[in-house]
């Protein structure tokens, strides 16, 4: 099993949960936390990053609702894109929380495989073929063939269900460009609550703060 080792400099590691100050108290910065403390019991460090700007934080998050409603893709189809994506990306915050969610909807080897970026048979030939296409597509969009999109029609995508896999996958990119470059470190809740095997698995990017994220 390929493993990336996550290092220790260039600012990976840190007690902060952002490298940005806290942002001003407002209405919609306090429904944002309110969201997280019902949720979760805490604020997410991630949320804490995106309140600096709330109204985009909740206009992204609805733009992506759009293209997963009416989509003919699963919820493990969706489960595969962000594990694949962020694995492939070195994003540790979206890897836990997606891997998590993976290892729930198939098993924990599975979601293993997928975070490694190796063949996992506990998915099916679409799912395989998915989690193979967002890697391309993170890796370097530029190299995919008309062929690539050939094989996804292949295994019973149409059309629409590329585009909006495709779109979903470039939407996830963003978020976690932004909360990777600005220092959001995974929630040490989140770390805790990811089954074993997948936390382990996740050997790259930040690593989670080393006391749990505040209400």
């Amino acid at each position: 099993m390929k493993t990336r080792r996550r290092s220790e400099h260039n600012g990976r590691v840190t007690e902060r949960p952002t490298f940005l100050g806290e942002p001003p108290a407002s209405a919609e910065v306090e429904a944002a936390f309110a969201g997280d403390r019902e949720d979760d019991g805490y604020v997410a460090n991630l949320t804490r990053l995106w309140a600096w700007r709330p109204d985009v934080l909740s206009e992204f998050g609805e733009l992506r609702t759009k293209v997963v409603n009416g989509w003919g893709l699963t919820d493990r189809d969706r489960a595969v894109l962000v594990t694949a994506s962020a694995s492939e990306r070195g994003d540790a915050y979206c890897s836990l929380a997606w891997g998590a969610r993976l290892a729930a909807l198939t098993d924990e080897d599975t979601a293993v495989r997928v975070l490694a970026g190796e063949p996992a048979p506990g998915l099916s030939e679409r799912e395989s073929a998915l989690a193979t296409w967002a890697r391309q597509v993170v890796r370097d969009p530029n190299a995919t063939t008309d062929a690539d999109v050939g094989r996804l029609r292949g295994v019973g995508l149409d059309d629409r269900a590329i585009f909006e896999a495709t779109a979903f996958i470039a939407f996830r990119l963003a978020f976690s460009t932004v909360n990777d470059a600005l220092g959001a470190a995974p929630d040490r809740q989140l770390a805790e609550a990811v089954p074993g095997p997948v936390r382990e698995a996740v050997t790259y990017g930040r690593a989670p703060l080393p006391e749990p994220s505040r209400p």
